[in-house]
């Protein structure tokens, strides 16, 4: 039953986190084009485009917002442009690595799930095998019949605990694995983009 739990639990993370980061790569990507066809940070938003799903996107709103409301209270005019002053610089900097941080935590959200499933699923299983073992030596010695008969169908059936916990285990690693590497990918993304903002 543990095993059964764990099990739709890591299946529901891995649909749900592919899902979550195919439209995170795919919009992430038409993000990144619109942002490098302008000069003008602000442009995306002053065009009023969405890109809902990209983390990046969320970044730039949240460093969007930032720029424009420290332009409008706390602006410094260069020949006759307002800029951005120094203090203002710092402060939209902190939004976006605060941005990017709060990002990264969201793609790695349900991910525990995943590790303790790959870590855990073949030990409940081995637990399971050696617990019913022990349960059909126990009835073999209450009955005294040590034939191979008597033995086999209880450990046959023990043995599936230990399968069932690989059956677990084996595809959320291979998602864990898969999804880590991404996942990763994406952070370094965020953080390059935020440094470049």
């Amino acid at each position: 039953v543990v095993l059964l739990v764990l099990s739709l639990f890591s299946w529901t993370i891995i649909l749900t986190k592919f899902r979550q980061l195919q439209i995170a790569r795919k919009t992430a990507k038409k993000f990144f084009d619109a942002y490098a066809s302008t000069r003008d940070p602000l442009d995306i938003k002053k065009r009023g485009e969405e890109f809902d799903g990209a983390p990046a996107y969320a970044l730039y709103e949240r460093g969007a917002d930032e720029m424009a409301y420290q332009l409008e209270k706390n602006p410094m005019t260069v020949k006759g442009e307002r800029r951005l002053s120094t203090s203002s610089f710092e402060a939209v900097k902190v939004v976006l690595e605060e941005a990017a941080a709060a990002q990264a935590m969201a793609l790695e959200k349900g991910m525990i799930v995943l590790s303790t499933a790959v870590a855990g699923g073949p030990f409940i299983g081995l637990l399971g095998t050696v617990w019913g073992v022990m349960s059909t030596f126990a009835g073999i010695a209450e009955s005294n019949s040590a034939s191979l008969t008597a033995m086999a169908p209880g450990v046959a059936a023990a043995l599936v605990a230990t399968v069932t916990g690989l059956l677990v285990a084996i595809p959320a690693m291979f998602a864990y694995n898969f999804m880590v590497t991404s996942i990763r990918a994406i952070t370094q993304e965020l953080y390059g983009f935020a440094s470049r903002y």
